[in-house]
């Protein structure tokens, strides 16, 4: 498989993924808690990554840079998402109260500000509302990720085979 089709998979799954999480809002009524909302701008960043990196095609040295970003987005979305299953694995009396949504504190704080206080959730991020095969949506977005990531490694290492001003 070459790195355009490899990439071009990577963006389908994470359009995939956007997908479910919209359905699963807007179809059977699963408000997004705050940390949701950061796995998604992770998620939407990855696709675009891949999409970018599949429709460019480049060669060597673009692919490592597409790589990189690609990598990052992954990091980004493991590390929120893994907070999040953190929170939703703390007994009801350790878990933090519930605080303003994700609106409010974009409307009414400095961005990072804002980033801070959603970045440490809230109790309406401990909630389980969904599972799947017996895994919570937070566990499975991060299960996603650390796929992600994985795959963005392997396209580096093929990269790596590839000479420096070719095509592929």
């Amino acid at each position: 498989m070459n790195l355009r089709t490899i990439n071009l998979a990577g963006f389908v799954a994470a359009a995939a993924a956007m997908g479910v999480a919209l359905y699963l809002q807007h179809g059977r009524g699963l408000e997004p808690c705050p940390l949701c909302i950061l796995q998604r701008f992770a998620m939407i960043a990855l696709g675009l990554f891949f999409l970018l990196a599949a429709l460019h095609n480049p060669g060597r040295i673009g692919q490592r840079i597409y790589g990189v970003l690609q990598l990052l987005a992954a990091s980004a979305g493991i590390a929120v998402a893994g907070r999040h299953v953190w929170l939703q694995s703390l007994p009801a009396d350790q878990v933090p109260a519930c605080g303003p949504g994700y609106g409010y504190l974009m409307e009414n704080f400095p961005l990072l500000e804002a980033f801070d206080v959603i970045f440490q959730g809230s109790g309406e991020c401990a909630k389980v509302d969904w599972l799947f095969f017996g895994l919570s949506l937070a566990q499975l977005t991060l299960l996603l990720f650390v796929l992600f990531f994985l795959l963005a490694l392997y396209v580096q290492k093929r990269v790596s085979s590839l000479p420096l001003l070719t095509q592929k």
